[in-house]
């Protein structure tokens, strides 16, 4: 292949890479989100802010530091089943951004990690059909031991954010929930908890040059 050649398609592969795509040190490719932008919040019982109320769950907390107008499309007992039947309404409000955190149910009703997979990447590939930006959020893989000691992320959200090419979000929900002083049950947490994992989402929104 000649140089040109060589450029064209360094420079074709330039226009595939979508956000989170970034290597380690380079600078954020994507756009901030100005104020007033629309970001929907999608997921279940730790989205909709159960364990404090609706006004200091992490939706509003992120709200406020971001300037967005952030939907809480939380409900509590969701599973990734009950979003994905959701996720029509979800696109029909033209978000500028989807932030997707689900998954922590079907763990606790034993759902086949397989289908657990499938369903948040079908919602993620529909949200994505209507170039809908997705950031995914990790939840904890809520084993017996881990209610009653540290958290730690389930490993299936890394391997669906490799495969759908997205930004996730780790660690945010695990670090809550390790901690006593930030949590209104073993698997919720408290409004300090939701302000502390809302302050650590906009930092990495903004480190991923979404927010500033």
């Amino acid at each position: 292949m000649n140089l040109g050649g060589r450029f064209l398609a360094l420079a074709s592969m330039g226009l595939a890479v979508t956000i989170g795509m970034t290597g380690c040190g380079s600078e954020p490719t994507q756009t901030v989100l100005p104020e007033g932008s629309t970001v929907v919040a999608l997921g279940d019982s730790l989205t909709y802010g159960y364990g404090a109320n609706t006004e200091t769950a992490y939706p509003m907390v992120l709200a406020e530091l971001s300037k967005w107008k952030v939907i809480n499309a939380g409900v509590n007992g969701d599973t990734s089943a009950d979003v994905l039947t959701r996720v029509n309404e979800i696109t029909e409000q033209n978000p500028d951004l989807v932030l997707l955190g689900v998954g922590g149910n079907d763990v606790l009703q034993r759902i086949a990690p397989d289908t657990t997979r499938a369903n948040i990447i079908a919602t993620i590939d529909t949200l994505q059909s209507k170039n809908i930006d997705v950031v995914l959020i990790a939840e904890p893989h809520l084993s017996t031991s881990a209610l009653f000691g540290k958290a730690s992320d389930n490993p299936l959200y890394e391997a669906i954010a490799e495969a759908e090419g997205i930004p996730l979000y780790s660690d945010g929900w695990s670090t809550v929930l390790s901690d006593d002083a930030l949590k209104s049950d073993k698997i919720h947490a408290n409004a300090a908890g939701y302000r502390h994992f809302a302050e650590g989402l906009h930092d990495y929104l903004t480190d991923q040059g979404l927010a500033r």
